[in-house]
Formats: structure tokens, C-alpha cells, sequence
């Protein structure tokens, strides 16, 4: 008898499958990749002041200091920010500027798993190197990380660099050291010289722990990787020097040798458990097969370069985190890295049972969502049910609905690719491992195809800040700002072309008739002294932020 399954099936895609596992991997990497990093605005707060900056590069052409709506903003080197520059100016023809800037996250995220890979095939041989990179994909700490323009792209890529130079630097000292530097160069000019600390424990590490790394050839790479890695770590602190030694001493004390002097504070304040709470989530499905890796290897796992290599950057990543103090889930983003290698130890020895259960909770979890997805999508575009419908468009009053046909098919064409895949899978050890990865490829795609533009509605500042700039009198002097964060005064410059002078920064300022104040709703509307209300709004359906612009009565 004929079942419906038989319309899926085809033994020639299976077969085709089954012999380039290679492909399918970079076909899913790609897939993953490229969904949700265009249509939308930047979103806060990483997002938004990111591009913020890149945005102001891009007005004023200055790399060297990075400002945020005029004025300098030094929390991160400015990598990130010429690269988004980069791409946003490449694509401005095709793409909105935001939208080509946030390519740059997709660069350092495909370099990511390219590394993950390499470093792999390394340590565990070809057969398992696009695993690991599926396994990296997977992880639901990386799904949303991974698709913002921020700078831990960029760190996350540095790291995957460096890990895989550690790897071959017993078997080619000089080439390892050459992207041991890069690696090194790239962390630098992304995070500062904390972040970096990270890769450079581990060096300092696994000579301790493991004789394998405690030879004149590593030395050898140590030593080329210092001398790659010292042009990007010094060439632009140098240049911010010389154009302010003001605002090099702010950047070096206050943004790096602060933040490095929490590792040796304790307080009470900081949740020193932080990633031991949120890796059973941010890390998973990796995470079970790396302790079954571990698991299965023993003790004489110990002795091999591909339990002691991630194993020890897995420690310093974690110990050097949880110590700073600074918790937050996009920080945690480099736990990934090693715990993505160690899944891919012994997952094919993983028994049957187990696997089958991760296989079916894969195709159950992932065919639910993707049916609440398309539901929702229904609800929103289509209006059935009607019920649901008044309830998203109260809860988003603004969203203009329909005309989205090619994005439609675009979904559709996921979901059908899910269940191609499914019924196309031949029984094998990788098997519930490219199902969980095709699954979370297929859901994300649907949501940054069907939802986001729903989503963007209420997070985009695009619509408050157009007719907040509008409401400005044509003739009027500067303008103060009072509660404006970064993040709010990025996008007032993109989408207003407004720069504020911010009354909570200290020393003289000039005599502006304009204020621009940001609050919550239930804070009172009397801005003190003779300031007149002439303007209020809010973002469509946000309940909590409030802008308001005063004028000099």
C-alpha cells in the first residue's frame, strides 16, 4: 500500500545524502546563517548601539574613535565596526545600511563554524569534522547571538581560530602560529584585552597538562603568534593615542584593566554561577554528548590532544567568565566552542535507545513549532483566527499586514526541505544530530521569515524617532537630552538625524532650547523650569519606554 511518507521519499536524494554529508553540512550552515540578518531594524541594546557606531563611521569617516550620536564611545575596539562599515557600504546599493552591516555577523559566524570544523577534522579525523559544526549550529545559545551585529561575532571567530592553531601545532608549528596571531589579533580588535585572556590561558595551560603541547614546536608557535598577533593589538591603541592620550588612558583603564580587576573582587552582587545556571539551555544538545564523550573515553581520554585540548579551553573559558563576574548569555557565547568539539568525540557510540529518543524528540519538537509558526503566520497576515488576530493586533496596533508572497514561498520551501530531509535520512549515527540541526535551521528561518517583520513592529524605534524629528520646530538651536540611553540615542541619529547634548554628562555645555527626555509612562509629564511639552510618543505597543521633547516656553 501506498503511505503518504512515499511522496517525500526518494533513494536517489537519500543516497546523495548519505554520500556528501560535507555538503549537506554547508548547506545548512548557510541556511542557518543567512535568515534574520536582513529585514529588520537594529534592535537594542547590543544591536542598536553597535550600529550606532558603525553608522557614525560611516558620517564621519574617523575609525580611530569610535562614536556613538557624536560622541566617543570606546567599550569595544573598532573591528566590528569597520567590517559592518565594510559590508553595509558593499550592499547599500541592493540593501538597507543596516541591514548590509549586519552581513558582517554573518562573515565571522560562517568563519566560526569553518574553524569548528577544521579543528575537528584535526583532532577527530574527516568523518566527524562537519558534525562538529553542526553541533556548534545547534546550540540554542548561538540561534539569536549569532544573527546580531555585535562584536562577540567577532570573538566567537577569533577563538574558533585559535583553538584550531592549538590543534595543529604539533604537526605545522609555523602556520599554527600564524593563526594562533590572527586569532589572538582578531579578539583583540573586537573585544579590548580582556576577552583574550581566555585563549591565552589555554596556551599557558596545556603545556602544563598534557606533554603533547610541552615541545620546541609549540614554543616555536607561541612565539610567531606573538609577533602576528602584535600589530593588531598595538597599531590601533597607538593611533587613539595619538589622536587623544585622554581618551587611550580612558579606554586602557576604564574599559580593560577595571574589568580585569573584578577577577580578583568579590562581591555579593555577582552571580558567580551564572553560566552554571544557563549552559543546560544555552549549550544544549551539545553538552549531553560531550559528558557521554567524556563518559565513554575514561581516563585514557586524558592523554589524547582531543579530550585535553577542549577540555582545558572548556576550563579557562568557564573559570575566567564565572570569575570576572560580567553574566550575561551573549558573554558565554565561547563556552560553545570547545563543548561543540567534545560532542563529537564518541556520539556514534551513543546507545540506540538514546539516540532514537533524541531523533524523535528532534522531529516532534521541531514539526509542532513549525505548525505554530504557520499558524501564527495565518493569525497575523490572514486574519484566521479571528480571535488570535485582535489579539496580536492589540498587542501591536502598528503591523501592516499582507503583501509578503515571495517571503511566504521562501517559508514554504524550508518547511518542505525539513520533510524531504526527514523521510530522506538513511539510519546512521549522525542521523539525530543533522535532524536537530536542519530542524532549528528550518524554525529560525520560518521566524525570521513570517514573524519578524510582526516582531520588528514593536522593537524597531523607526516610527517614534520619524515623528518625534517631525515635531521639532524649524527653527531651533541645539538640543538637550536627559535618561537617553545609548542604544535610544543611536537609532534618534539614524532614524531622526538628531544629536542631542546629553545633560548627565558633566562639564560646560551650551544654552539649547530644545529637551528630549526619555521615561516611563507613569513618571510625571512636568519637565521643571519653563520647559513646555510639546510632544510625546512611544514605540507601538510598548508599555513601558516614553520620549517627550520640551521647548523653552
Amino acid at each position: 500500500m501506498l503511505r503518504p511518507a512515499h511522496l517525500l521519499r526518494s533513494e536517489i536524494i537519500a543516497a546523495h545524502i548519505t554520500e556528501n554529508p560535507v555538503t549537506l553540512a554547508v548547506l545548512l550552515c548557510i541556511a542557518w546563517i543567512l535568515p534574520g540578518l536582513i529585514g529588520h531594524d537594529p534592535w537594542k541594546p547590543d544591536e542598536a548601539h553597535t550600529f550606532g557606531v558603525v553608522y557614525q563611521l560611516l558620517k564621519d569617516g574617523d575609525w580611530v574613535v569610535p562614536k556613538l550620536a557624536g560622541e566617543p564611545f570606546l567599550t569595544k575596539p573598532p573591528l566590528i565596526y569597520l567590517t559592518a562599515a565594510l559590508t553595509g557600504t558593499l550592499l547599500s546599493p541592493v540593501l538597507p545600511l543596516h541591514d548590509g552591516a549586519r552581513l558582517a555577523a554573518g562573515l565571522y559566524m560562517a568563519l566560526a563554524f569553518l574553524f569548528v570544523a577544521l579543528t575537528a577534522k584535526e583532532l577527530y579525523g574527516s568523518a566527524k569534522s562537519w558534525v562538529a559544526a553542526l553541533m556548534l549550529l545547534g546550540c540554542g545559545g548561538l540561534l539569536l547571538r549569532g544573527h546580531q551585529l555585535i562584536a562577540d561575532t567577532a570573538l566567537l571567530a577569533g577563538l574558533a581560530i585559535g583553538l584550531y592553531a592549538l590543534a595543529i601545532s604539533a604537526r605545522r608549528p609555523l602556520i599554527a602560529g600564524l593563526w594562533l596571531g590572527t586569532g589572538l589579533g582578531i579578539c583583540v580588535l573586537s573585544e579590548g584585552l580582556v576577552e583574550p585572556c581566555m585563549l591565552l590561558i589555554t596556551m599557558a595551560l596545556l603545556p602544563l597538562v598534557s606533554s603533547h603541547w610541552r615541545t620546541r614546536y609549540y614554543l616555536l608557535t607561541v612565539f610567531v603568534a606573538v609577533m602576528v598577533a602584535t600589530p593588531w593589538a598595538v597599531i590601533w591603541p597607538l593611533l587613539l593615542e595619538a589622536r587623544s592620550p585622554h581618551l587611550f588612558a580612558q579606554w586602557f583603564w576604564v574599559e580593560n584593566v577595571e574589568r580585569l580587576k573584578g577577577i580578583f573582587i568579590f562581591t555579593q552582587d555577582e552571580d558567580y554561577f551564572y553560566y552554571v545556571k544557563v549552559l543546560p539551555w544555552f549549550a544544549w544538545p551539545a553538552w549531553p554528548f560531550a559528558l557521554w564523550g567524556l563518559w565513554v573515553e575514561g581516563r585514557a581520554g586524558l592523554q589524547k590532544p582531543g579530550i585535553i585540548l577542549p577540555l582545558t579551553a572548556f576550563a579557562a573559558f568557564f573559570l575566567f567568565l564565572s570569575i570576572i563576574g560580567e553574566g550575561r548569555d551573549v558573554y558565554g557565547m565561547p563556552l560553545l566552542l570547545p563543548i561543540s568539539l567534545l560532542a563529537v568525540v564518541s556520539f556514534e557510540t551513543l546507545q540506540r535507545g538514546a539516540a532514537n529518543l533524541y531523533y524523535w524528540f528532534a522531529i516532534i519538537l521541531f514539526t509542532f513549532f513549525a505548525i505554530v509558526g504557520w499558524f501564527y503566520w495565518m493569525a497575523i497576515d490572514l486574519g484566521v483566527p479571528e480571535r488570535l488576530w485582535k489579539h496580536m493586533m492589540d498587542m501591536q496596533p502598528a503591523y501592516p499586514t499582507g503583501g509578503r508572497a515571495f517571503v511566504v514561498i521562501l517559508a514554504a520551501l524550508f518547511t518542505i526541505a525539513w520533510l524531504v530531509l526527514l523521510f530522506n535520512i538513511k539510519r546512521r549515527p549522525e542521523r539525530p544530530v543533522i535532524i536537530w540541526a536542519t530542524g532549528v535551521t528550518m524554525l529560525w528561518a520560518l521566524v525570521a521569515l513570517l514573524l519578524i517583520r510582526y516582531i520588528d513592529t514593536g522593537k524597531t524605534y523607526r516610527t517614534v524617532f520619524t515623528q518625534l524629528s517631525q515635531a521639532i520646530p524649524a527653527s531651533h538651536g541645539c538640543i538637550y537630552s536627559q535618561s537617553l540611553g545609548d542604544p535610544q540615542r543611536a537609532m534618534l541619529h539614524y532614524f531622526g538625524n538628531i544629536l542631542t547634548v546629553r545633560l548627565e554628562k558633566p562639564g560646560k555645555r551650551p544654552d539649547c532650547d530644545l529637551l528630549i527626555i526619555q521615561d516611563k509612562w507613569k513618571s510625571p509629564t512636568h519637565a521643571g523650569g519653563s520647559w513646555k511639552l510639546i510632544w510625546e510618543g512611544r514605540r507601538p505597543g510598548d508599555k513601558v519606554e516614553r520620549f517627550r521633547l520640551y521647548r523653552q516656553s
